[in-house]
């Protein structure tokens, strides 16, 4: 049976759905920036972006863009009412102060322990961005990633032991694949859903450690709306 991978904005949806009301959340660079645009209506999630930012809004609609309002990846977005802006320094307190509910953040690998790297490929043509990513990973409460499961080649990316330098180890509960959304449990990587039409042993073969799939385990279907 054939399937079909998220796109970039239904992960992001996907991963917002989790966020729980009155949350404080950290939005890494690249898709996890997109889930401010995606959390259910009525729920309030409080996002933070370590360039300054608390009370981070969705993404600036088109013509509606503040040049000087820009996101840790440099993309235009916006400030809900309340929202404020602080100081490099305030804004690294707040991560290292452990007063961050989630973060959500990027991969370039993860382990079956958790493990994350996310700051270097250690390829000369591509500087490494350290950013704030090592304060994150020990900083908020839960660490969950968004990342595509397979690099460019179809190798996969969630792996026994990571290949590039750590971030930080142990680290990760969940992540959030364009084919399944996986939790790092002690016994384990539990799938927890996947898209429609894949298979556990389709999965397992695009993924380095063993796979078991969680009882009640679901099919992993945003709405088509949210892909937009």
């Amino acid at each position: 049976m054939s399937y079909k991978p998220l796109t970039r904005e239904q992960m992001a949806w996907r991963a917002a759905q989790d966020l729980p009301e009155g949350a404080y959340v950290n939005l890494g660079i690249g898709i996890p920036t997109l889930a401010a645009s995606y959390v259910p209506a009525g729920r309030e999630v409080i996002f933070h972006s370590e360039n300054g930012i608390l009370g981070l809004g969705p993404k600036a609609e088109p013509g509606k863009e503040d040049p000087y309002m820009v996101d840790a990846g440099r993309n235009k977005t916006t400030l809900v009412t309340g929202g404020c802006f602080v100081h490099h320094a305030d804004s690294f307190l707040i991560i290292r102060g452990g007063h961050l509910d989630v973060s959500l953040l990027g991969a370039f690998e993860v382990s079956e322990k958790g493990d994350l790297a996310n700051w270097t490929t250690e390829d000369p043509q591509f500087p490494p961005g350290i950013g704030g990513a090592m304060d994150l990973a020990v900083g908020a409460r839960a660490i969950r990633v968004i990342m595509e499961h397979t690099d460019k080649n179809g190798s996969p990316r969630i792996l026994k032991a990571c290949t590039y330098p750590l971030t930080a180890p142990a680290c990760v509960k969940r992540i959030y694949t364009n084919l399944a959304v996986i939790d790092v449990t002690p016994q384990g990587l539990s799938v927890e859903e996947m898209v429609p039409g894949l298979t556990l042993e389709q999965l397992q073969a695009l993924t380095e450690p063993q796979l078991q799939l969680a009882h009640g385990w679901q099919a992993l279907e945003p709405p088509a709306a949210k892909a937009a």
